[in-house]
């Protein structure tokens, strides 16, 4: 284990070194320093504290696993279309982004977050039904 350790170590050391010899290399690297460290600020100022504040308040949901993943996809469609979001002004091409970004990624949250709500209360309805003997019976054990 500790072999794979530190040749992953080696390899995390070697590759900031390769982006800090593209970085010296620019002629201006302050606008990277400035990008790099307001990303800093942003992660641990606010995205960590956020993710860590929805855990806690997760963890004391009956349904836990199905909360996590929906927060999961949402938070990961939340990052893939953020570039698209954040875009400043309107393309000099206006078929360069054509669709209305915004409109669509609520879409695909409510219906995530729908999928979610379908399969908990069909799983209480189960749960309900089976302790109420109306359901699927498990074959005996014997």
């Amino acid at each position: 284990m500790s072999v794979v350790r530190y040749a992953l170590g080696a390899l995390g050391l070697l590759l900031i070194g390769i982006g800090g010899r593209h970085l010296a290399a620019r002629p201006d690297p302050y606008d990277v320093l400035l990008w790099m460290a307001g990303a800093l600020v942003l992660h641990d100022g606010v995205l960590a504290p956020v993710v860590l504040a929805v855990g806690l308040l997760v963890a004391a949901v009956p349904a836990r696993p199905v909360v996590r993943g929906a927060l999961v996809t949402g938070g990961a469609l939340v990052l893939v279309t953020l570039p698209l979001l954040l875009r400043p002004g309107a393309p000099p091409n206006p078929s360069a982004l054509p669709l209305p970004y915004v409109r669509n990624l609520l879409l695909v949250l409510s219906v995530v977050a729908g999928v979610a709500l379908a399969w908990v209360g069909l799983t209480r309805l189960r749960r309900r039904l089976r302790a109420s003997g109306a359901g699927p019976q498990a074959p005996p054990e014997g």
